[in-house]
This record gives structure tokens, C-alpha cells and sequence, in this order.
């Protein structure tokens, strides 16, 4: 019983990840990077680059913010 309920939260994460990845993937052919966005830090010295990326850490927290609340609304 237990194993059955981990197999199937590892294929819940692998879809996850996939679809992930897809997204990041068709984003990229569509120019749009999450690296570079407002509010994203970066400091550059000599031979050293420093980035914080603040805004794309928001973004893709509100996202899944937003994804977990509906997920949890529809599984009532």
C-alpha cells in the first residue's frame, strides 16, 4: 500500500517536471526569457557575475500560488 501511494507520487512529480520543462522550453522559442526580467539583479566585475533574480522569483511564485490554490479547489 505504501509503495503504490510513493509510485504514484513519483509520477505525479515526473509529469510535473515535464510539463515544466515544456513550458521553459516554448517559452525560450518564443524570446521569452525568465532570467532577464524587471526587477532581476545582476552585477558584473571583472571575472566575477553576481545575479539575484527577484522578479522571476515572484512571478513564478504567484503562478504556482495560483496553481496550487485551484488544484486544491477542484479536489473537494
Amino acid at each position: 500500500m505504501v509503495m503504490s501511494s510513493l509510485a504514484r507520487q513519483l509520477i505525479q512529480l515526473g509529469v510535473i517536471l515535464i510539463v515544466a520543462g515544456g513550458v521553459i522550453f516554448l517559452l525560450g522559442r518564443l524570446g521569452i526569457s525568465l532570467g532577464s526580467m524587471p526587477g532581476d539583479l545582476t552585477w558584473r566585475r571583472r571575472n566575477v557575475t553576481v545575479s539575484f533574480p527577484l522578479g522571476t522569483s515572484i512571478l513564478v511564485s504567484l503562478v504556482l500560488t495560483l496553481l496550487f490554490w485551484l488544484f486544491s479547489r477542484f479536489r473537494r
